[in-house]
């Protein structure tokens, strides 16, 4: 066997110990758990119900973790990977597995989330899937380190199980195809061009081509409604889906009753703008001036004449909005993160009579229902989308209401 890292914990396997194993469950992260007399080994790449061989590398204090070496028995529902990188690159967790039942587990995976960290048994609507299952993705950031002796390397993504090392990624089968002819043409000049030190390439597909400076202002049709954005800031990447996860956030939001609408985290006005003309008024808030201002750009875009985008300190995000909270319902999206425990007391505070809680990160929300529950709230529908098939991240709506 291979000299261990120093810090390397041998028990309770040796380093590079080899084990046939049973598949019992996927995490969240997209990995396979199985089970040595009752301690827990996370096997990436496994399927439920596989027999597996699998080599451990590092033991943490109550599981290891493993690679996948071979499958003795593989799963029905194993499929050929289209990508002929997929566990080398970390950008997929999921190609190997039915697109049905992709969205089966991510589902469970919610519902799971939802038992153990909210303490919830509450059902967990089937996953709405995505219209396309590849070339789907309308932003990519390939990116490669420093040269060496004046040559680049690699050009690509992050390798699996790693921090820093990349992955070379000629062809990326889950972006939209002008981004992979533009792909081509960057690492082209990439490696034509005179670098000192490593740097990020930006490649967004958008109704105007496909913009490779992050400055240039990106047009972006959801529904009826017209964005426009700088290239290199966030906006949902599948725009396939997009109408229908937007029009569901809007639909339940309506559904409250309220005539008034705060947009919390709003960004470029995506939730808000959109469900304008279901509402008196929409305000909406950021604590980013220039976020706030392109919100403002793109209601005036769309002709809007009630909606309201304020900059607000993080410390008063409420405190400019003119309404009670008994008559306003607010969709908040936050990042991965989720909400900070300074935001949710403001929001508690004022007292919405909805809260439409749109999250990236299932794990943080579950972890943020804990306070609206104790706050008063009841939890509604919750309703997973997939935005990212292939992959392991999913998009989770869930409502809220004031008891």
């Amino acid at each position: 066997m291979p000299q261990p890292p120093r810090k390397f914990n041998p028990h309770p396997f040796a380093y590079h110990q080899e084990l046939e194993v049973r598949i019992e469950n996927l995490t969240n992260e997209g990995k396979g758990v199985a089970r040595v007399d009752g301690w827990v080994v996370f096997v990436p790449f496994a399927l439920p119900g596989e027999l597996v061989t699998c080599r451990i590398f590092r033991n943490h204090k109550n599981y290891s973790d493993s690679d996948l070496v071979a499958v003795i028995e593989p799963s029905p529902d194993r499929v050929q990977p289209v990508c002929e990188i997929f566990g080398t690159c970390g950008g997929c967790q999921y190609q190997h597995l039915a697109y049905e039942k992709q969205v089966e587990w991510k589902r469970r995976q919610v519902q799971e989330l939802l038992h153990h960290m909210a303490k919830i048994d509450h059902p967990v609507l089937p996953v709405i899937t995505s219209p396309q299952r590849y070339g789907y993705r309308s932003k990519i950031t390939p990116h490669f380190h420093r040269p060496k002796d004046g040559a680049l390397t690699e050009i690509g993504f992050l390798r699996v199980g790693t921090r820093n090392a990349m992955v070379d990624v000629k062809q990326c089968p889950i972006a939209m195809p002008p981004l992979n002819e533009a792909l081509t043409r960057a690492r082209e000049a990439a490696r034509a061009g005179s670098y000192k030190n490593g740097a990020t390439i930006l490649l967004r597909a958008a109704e105007n081509g496909v913009l490779t400076r992050p400055d240039a202002i990106a047009v972006e049709q959801v529904g009826p409604m017209k964005f426009e954005f700088q290239a290199g800031d966030f906006f949902q990447n599948n725009p396939f889906i997009l109408p229908e996860f937007v029009g569901y956030a809007v639909r339940e939001a309506k559904a409250s009753g309220a005539k008034y609408l705060v947009d919390a985290y709003c960004g470029s006005g995506l939730f808000g703008i959109s469900a304008a003309p279901e509402f008196q008024e929409v305000l909406g808030v950021e604590i980013s001036e220039t976020a706030v201002q392109k919100a403002a750009h793109n209601a005036a875009l769309n002709g809007l004449t009630n909606c309201r985008f304020i900059a607000a300190d993080a410390t008063a995000i409420f405190t400019q909005v003119p309404h009670t909270g008994s008559d306003t319902v607010v969709i908040i999206d936050p990042p991965r993160a989720g909400c900070s425990v300074e935001f949710l007391q403001q929001l508690f505070a004022f007292g919405p009579k909805l809260v439409v809680y749109i999250s990236c990160n299932p794990a943080t929300q579950m972890r943020d229902l804990v306070e609206f529950t104790a706050a008063g709230y009841q939890i509604g529908s919750v309703q997973p989308f997939d935005l990212f098939p292939q992959t392991k991240h999913l998009e989770c709506v869930m409502t809220l209401s004031k008891e």
